[in-house]
């Protein structure tokens, strides 16, 4: 079989924070003094040139349909820096007429008037890193916002013109009952976001909550949460698409569903990850990037700046596959498999079998999709994927 170049998004990560939380497993960095806001971004470009250097054919005059910035706290950088960032890509990218630009933003990180400098640079999407609206539930998190707080900052982003926002909340929060994550979910509704991401709280390890657990609840109510949340979204016009993923009609993240559909990306930034399909070589090859800020600073687009890169192996190609498209709540196509991969469909047949067996997987033949039941015990049904 032959690979198929997939899609091409660019990811950039902004790894500086106000204060990290204890539940945060990501590559972010609490604020020690005044970062060095611009030689970041010098280093992006320089790192994107690099990129672009070393993928060569790989990369060479795909369009790029998204960019999302992600951290850490990108709205920590000003409009200005932003939008020299996002001239940079456009003179050494060609960036499709309706590119997604994504900013993610936390209450409390942004004065008002900043997201009409935004808007301005070319980001027409935000995510809100919101959380919760119970403000004992956002102390016990580590946030440093109020419920009011991020109340007012989505509607000064809606002020400002925003007409595409994301708010992120979680459930299954310390000693949280299912009235309380109703509640969060609700006050959600009400700023009208045309998308809401619902996750889980989980206990990532090398986190504070891991040495030191707080009181979850347990894995039935938890699933209760999600079910009862997920029955309130869907009566507020809101749809399930993606695990933890909600929209209204049209406004999926199409950042994200490019990663769930096995999509390309280039990824920038210190301890960024990437994937880049190399038809001509008949590979796909990660990279990701050395995670310490000081570190990729010291080598602007140098190669120190990689933290390692490599081809996939073919035997962990169904695996890391799955690993995405089983995520979505309609599944893919099946003729995906083969293009993004590869691989022939004969590849993953014994183990489809055994999922169609358990009742994980749907009957068509034409798609690859997770029953209801696929979806509660989705990591089963991925794990039998592995080689």
């Amino acid at each position: 079989m032959s690979l198929i170049a997939p899609p091409l998004s660019l990811y950039v990560h902004m790894p500086w924070c106000v204060k990290k939380c204890p539940y945060c497993d990501f590559n972010s960095h609490g604020l020690r003094g005044e970062p060095p806001y611009d030689a970041y971004v010098d280093a992006l470009l320089a790192d994107l040139d690099a990129d672009l250097r070393d993928f060569g054919s790989a990369v060479h005059g795909r369009v790029v349909h998204t960019i999302f910035f992600g951290g850490g706290t990108p709205s920590l950088f000003t409009p200005e820096l932003i939008d020299r960032f996002l001239d940079g890509v456009r003179g050494r990218l060609s960036l499709a007429p309706s590119a997604e630009v994504t900013l993610e933003t936390n209450p409390g990180t942004v004065e008002h008037g900043r997201f009409d400098g935004y808007l301005s640079a070319g980001v027409n999407r935000l995510s809100f890193g919101i959380q919760s609206f119970d403000d004992a539930k956002l102390r016990r998190l580590g946030r440093i916002h109020s419920a009011s707080e991020a109340e007012a900052a989505v509607k000064s982003a809606q002020d400002a013109g925003y007409t595409n926002i994301n708010l992120d909340l979680m459930y299954a929060l310390p000693e949280q009952s299912q009235e309380g994550a109703l509640a969060d979910v609700a006050r959600a509704i009400t700023l009208q976001p045309t998308h809401i991401s619902h996750y889980q709280l989980t206990l990532e390890p090398n986190t504070a909550f891991a040495a030191n657990p707080p009181p979850l609840p347990d894995d039935d109510h938890a699933w209760a949460m999600q079910e009862a949340c997920e029955q309130q979204l869907g009566a507020a016009g809101y749809r399930r698409y993606e695990v933890s993923a909600y929209a209204s009609p049209d406004r999926r993240c199409a950042h994200n569903l490019n990663y769930w559909r096995f999509g390309d990306y280039l990824g920038i930034g210190a301890g960024a990850h990437g994937k880049i399909t190399d038809v001509a070589q008949g590979e796909i090859i990660r990279r990701w990037k050395t995670r310490h800020p000081k570190a990729y600073l010291a080598a602007p687009g140098g190669a120190e700046r990689i933290g390692g890169s490599g081809p996939v192996a073919r035997d962990e190609l169904p695996f890391e596959y799955m690993l995405n498209a089983l995520r979505l709540i309609d599944g893919v196509p099946m003729t995906d498999f083969a293009e993004r991969t590869g691989l022939p469909p004969e590849r993953i047949a014994d183990a489809m079998a055994q999922a169609h067996r358990k009742g994980w997987l749907t009957d068509s033949p034409d798609q690859l999709q997770t029953t209801a039941l696929g979806q509660r015990f989705l990591n089963d049904v991925i794990s039998g994927f592995l080689d």
